[in-house]
């Protein structure tokens, strides 16, 4: 893998193809893909154990509504926000600054930085301050019993190595996305 080629050509293609959407229909699509995200987000609470497993994807919604359109994609961050404070008020600070933030990070950095390695720092980097802003400012325990709400240096290194494996792994699950995404295009033009 080489870290400084560009991630995916694919995400540019589908990028494209969306700008001749309508105003409409991207605010359709927007609208649909913010109540997916919040469905996810939430199935933490309403299915435990398995929904753990299940609501990190609330950030595929927000990543395609970015590769749509940054503006859009910042409106269902937005909205994904509002309706999980309606369903699961407890999950809506979790999305905003963390979800929902590797959504925005990476689907600004796919279109804007390009670079893979520039993609998983920018991310890692916003993930980063969304855990340690609820960890030590607001003292929400996003972390569980794993980390106390007093800052630490070797805490935040940990959530620095864990923030970029996370982002790592969401970049490359976005090219391969973006792959069959791009393939199934090109099959039913």
């Amino acid at each position: 893998m080489n870290w400084f080629s560009i991630l995916s050509h694919e995400s540019y293609e589908l990028h494209h193809h969306f700008k001749r959407f309508s105003h409409s229909k991207k605010l359709v699509l927007a609208a649909l893909l913010s109540a997916i995200a919040a469905i996810l987000q939430s199935t933490g609470n309403f299915l435990p154990g398995i929904g753990y497993f299940i609501s990190p994807f609330a950030t595929l919604p927000i990543l395609i509504c970015i590769i749509i359109s940054i503006p859009f994609g910042l409106q269902s961050y937005v909205l994904t926000f509002l309706l999980l404070i309606l369903i699961q008020p407890g999950e809506s600070f979790v999305f905003l600054f963390t979800t929902g933030v590797v959504g925005l990070g990476i689907g600004i950095a796919l279109l804007i930085v390009k670079r893979r390695i520039g993609i998983i720092v920018f991310t890692s980097i916003l993930l980063t301050g969304g855990i340690c802003f609820l960890l030590y400012i607001v003292h929400f325990p996003v972390l569980g019993p794993v980390a106390s709400t007093s800052p630490s240096l070797k805490v935040i290194g940990f959530i620095y190595i864990f923030s970029f494996m996370y982002s790592w792994i969401w970049a490359e699950l976005s090219r391969l996305i973006f792959k069959k995404w791009s393939k199934l295009m090109v099959k039913y033009r």
